[in-house]
């Protein structure tokens, strides 16, 4: 099964519905509804609140929508997980992931909550945050851990605090991280997300990050603001060569397969059935992109 495309999922303070309620007019592909960090201790309650009603009036027209809770060691994130199941959220998000333990706390959790408010059972996704060596430790356990399991992804701000490590512009403090992430994630099956690049009006370092991310295999990137969308997509979107390209290879292989044919040569390339794949991703990015029309994916 073909993977929705998630090149961009922004974060959004879940109690400012002057900020929530028009969020799908600058087209990320994911929306994620902010309980933890952006609220204060005093107005968790009233962004709850806040939450289940965004999730029941606000019609987001195909922009996905998730919402990430508070960590399981406080004592909001049962109530969280309730408020956001009971709304009609796709995901949940879960910070500071270090154990299997927590994932199956929380999956008990929005079982119950399906259960309590009449959703399909197991619908509701999950994306779990690694923030720590721990969890980057357990990265692959985490992320094979449910079937609900969505994605992993990496937040750099509590990684880099837990390592003790500098902030630098070209991230040579995260490499490891980015790779043994993206190693579990893909070793689960699961998809794999970057972490937000906090300076806003430095696009060309995040152009330069996404591009790096992208050559890695991340299938997209956590971001804080709108402004950001532009450029990732942009990254993000195949060039015309590289979408025929892909084209005359999944035609390619499908016609020699008919013809018991194993191995052919496409625009001067020996290509088989292993490079199916990676040319259907091609053409699924080019069609989030408006840039491909076709029913190959």
């Amino acid at each position: 099964m073909m993977k929705r495309t998630r090149r961009t999922m922004m974060f959004l303070n879940a109690q400012r519905a002057s900020l929530i309620k028009d969020a799908y007019v600058y087209q990320p592909d994911t929306v994620i509804l902010d309980l933890e960090d952006a609220v204060s201790e005093r107005e968790k309650d009233s962004a709850r609140i806040q939450l289940y009603n965004t999730l029941k009036a606000v019609d987001y027209r195909g922009v996905e929508r998730w919402v990430r809770i508070n960590e399981p060691h406080t004592s909001y994130y049962k109530e969280d997980i309730r408020a956001a199941i009971a709304g009609g959220t796709e995901g949940i998000r879960l910070p500071m992931t270090e154990t299997v333990a927590q994932v199956e706390d929380v999956v008990q959790l929005m079982t119950a909550a399906e259960e309590e408010f009449g959703v399909e059972v197991g619908s509701t996704m999950i994306m779990a945050a690694i923030e720590s060596p721990l969890g980057l430790i357990n990265a692959y356990d985490i992320a094979s851990s449910t079937d609900r399991m969505m994605g992993i992804a990496l937040s750099a701000g509590d990684f880099r605090r837990t390592m003790q490590a500098t902030e630098t512009k070209t991230g040579e403090e995260l490499f490891y991280a980015r790779s043994q992430l993206l190693v579990a994630a893909r070793a689960a099956g699961v998809m794999a997300f970057d972490s937000v690049y906090t300076d806003l009006d430095d696009y060309e370092s995040l152009r330069a990050e996404t591009e790096m991310i992208r050559n890695m295999g991340f299938d997209g990137k956590s971001i804080i603001s709108p402004k950001q969308i532009d450029v990732i997509h942009d990254v993000f979107t195949p060039t015309d060569a590289q979408i025929n390209h892909a084209i005359n290879i999944v035609e390619g292989v499908k016609e020699s397969e008919d013809a018991g044919v194993g191995v052919l040569i496409i625009d001067g390339q020996m290509v088989d059935i292993a490079h199916v794949e990676g040319s259907k991703r091609i053409l699924k990015l080019a069609k989030a992109s408006n840039k491909y029309k076709g029913d190959l994916v």
